[in-house]
């Protein structure tokens, strides 16, 4: 996947005012099914599961004992004994073992990555550039919701969902028919403004919308209760993987979460860079960059937990010199309702 096509703002404005085209081929997918396909999921993961209905999806997180991210998985209820995981493309290989390592359920757990190519559509003109392609009513798919049907005449999953916080759809198809499918798509969005988009687009559009990303808000040494996530942990639902050392976590009380910052000096805060508070270390940059929506430079970093609120004034070191910013609300950007 390209990092540009004809250039990441385009890109980016293209997804958020008409409609843009993301080849995903490169996620990883993993399928569980059997009669207990359910209580194995549930207990690799820190959502809950049982609240899926049938074409239902949800965000969790598979976690190692210790309370840190494996990765952050999309969860699809495809029946009461099958699942399909979406997964990232790095991580697979590990998030497999993983599953299967916790496998004392009646179920099969399948790497399933070879299987499907994921396209996914994305803007406020996706529906009617999607819709072109499908006899499926797509408006009735609610939001992290899917179905299987027929699309640009071959089989797919058609999912609600997407890392842009914009409307659309992510497609998955059978690699045999994906660039096939690729060109119809942009055919049928041609009168729209359609245009591909790549990877820098992908990574401005997600850090707007404060969406997570392995191996920057979130890896092997944070929890999701540090990563602002805790809203995907259900502890309530009973034993997981992790379970133990995040209540500890919580008991004990957080010493670190992530924020959102604005940057109030000339500079950007880049990934990696270090954060200050009166002038001594205290945190780090896990994903920086001007935003083309917003057109001001921001960012997300770690921070003691005191300071993680907005409102704060930090400083990051930009090149050896210490700039300005100030902590502020997040998501950055919502999409019109």
């Amino acid at each position: 996947m390209p990092v540009q096509y004809s250039g990441l703002v385009d890109e980016h404005h293209t997804v958020r005012n008409s409609v843009g085209l993301f080849d995903v081929s490169h996620m990883g997918e993993i399928e569980v099914r059997g009669p207990e396909a359910a209580k194995l999921v549930d207990y690799v993961t820190t959502n809950s599961v049982a609240k899926l209905k049938h074409g239902q999806a949800q965000y969790s997180g598979l976690l190692y004992e210790h309370g840190g991210f494996v990765d952050d998985i999309l969860v699809h209820k495809v029946a009461d004994d099958s699942f399909f995981i979406c997964v990232n493309a790095s991580n697979q290989d590990k998030d497999f073992a993983h599953i299967v390592a916790h496998n004392q359920f009646e179920c099969e757990v399948e790497f399933a990555s070879g299987k499907y190519a994921q396209l996914a559509i994305q803007g406020p003109k996706a529906l009617e550039t999607a819709q072109q392609l499908t006899e499926t009513p797509l408006a009735a798919i609610r939001y992290y919701w899917f179905t299987d049907g027929k699309f640009a005449g071959v089989p797919a999953r058609i999912a609600r969902t997407g890392y842009t916080g914009e409307d659309g759809f992510e497609i998955y198809v059978d690699p045999e028919h994906a660039v096939a499918t690729w060109n119809a798509i942009l055919a049928a969005g041609r009168a729209a403004g359609i245009k591909p988009a790549g990877l820098g687009a992908r990574n401005t559009l997600r850090l707007e919308s404060k969406m997570a990303l392995y191996g920057h808000e979130i890896g092997a040494s944070i929890s999701p209760l540090e990563a602002d996530l805790a809203w995907i942990v259900k502890f309530e639902k009973g034993d997981f993987v992790g379970r133990d050392a995040l209540l500890k976590q919580r008991e004990a009380g957080l010493t670190r979460k992530l924020v959102g910052f604005e940057m109030r000096g000339r500079g950007i805060g880049r990934d990696g860079y270090e954060v200050l508070l009166a002038g001594q270390p205290a945190g780090w940059v896990t994903s920086g960059s001007p935003s083309p929506t917003l057109q001001k430079n921001i960012g997300l970093c770690y921070l003691p937990i005191a300071h993680a609120k907005p409102g704060e004034k930090i400083e990051i070191v930009v090149r050896n010199q210490a700039v300005e910013a100030e902590t502020v609300p997040t998501p950055f950007y919502k999409r019109p309702q």
